[in-house]
């Protein structure tokens, strides 16, 4: 039978150990833009099993929520962020994925246009931005999810404007252009990428120009009634 999170007051640990049960956890891969870099919010675990290895925020779901209410209320109480959209990434249920028993995770994931401010919840030792490329040693199968996460962020970038979620609301190209290298993990040819996304017609300029050394850069934003389905990959061989 499937078990959801213990009643209040009991021990999750000891309540985690009865093998008869399937117990249902929900998980949140949150990615960020940094620094040219692409980050995601990880949480040190205080308590056993893998204490003091680094995660993605989760835990169990409960008998009275739905599973997006389930991954908001974790991610809120373990590091404080809330008001993220989050879409539904994958089912992970290997059978020795957690040592306390069987258990089913659904895994959501959230694009943030910049790193939110966190803190550690009080099951949580601590809460940090970490970039995809250097992940720590990870509880559980969580290094697999963020593995996962990213591979369809990538895939997700060939055939939607997905990638827009992550930069603030005006960018300029070269912004964006920085933002697809660091996801692909390739560099692209700087004038046949602006001559494409310009083709693409998903952009717009928004009359204002961002200064700083050089000439003043161009700033554009995403047209909100563009198609979503550009083909990106098409774009940007």
């Amino acid at each position: 039978m499937l078990a959801a999170k213990p009643a209040v007051g009991a021990e999750p640990e000891r309540a985690h150990e009865r093998t008869s049960e399937i117990f249902v956890t929900v998980d949140v891969v949150i990615l960020a833009l940094r620094d040219d870099d692409l980050q995601v919010l990880l949480v040190k675990r205080k308590t056993p099993p893998f204490e003091g290895k680094w995660a993605i925020p989760g835990g169990a779901l409960r008998v009275d929520e739905s599973l997006e209410e389930g991954a908001m209320r974790t991610l809120r109480e373990k590091t404080g962020v809330t008001n993220v959209h989050l879409e539904q990434l994958y089912t992970f249920g290997a059978l020795d994925r957690d040592p306390r028993g069987r258990t089913i995770t659904v895994a959501y994931y959230a694009l943030v246009p910049t790193p939110l401010t966190v803190h550690a919840g009080r099951d949580a030792a601590d809460a940090q931005w970490q970039s995809v490329y250097a992940l720590p040693e990870m509880a559980f199968d969580h290094a697999e999810i963020v593995n996962y996460a990213l591979k369809r962020l990538r895939y997700k970038l060939e055939y939607t404007a997905v990638g827009f979620r992550l930069l603030p609301e005006t960018f300029t190209l070269s912004q964006l252009q920085r933002a697809y290298e660091t996801i692909l993990g390739e560099k692209l040819d700087k004038r046949n990428f602006r001559r494409r996304i310009l083709q693409a017609r998903v952009l717009e300029e928004t009359g204002e120009f961002r200064t700083g050394e050089g000439r003043p850069a161009r700033l554009y934003r995403y047209r909100a009634d563009a198609v979503a389905e550009i083909k990106a990959r098409r774009l940007f061989p």
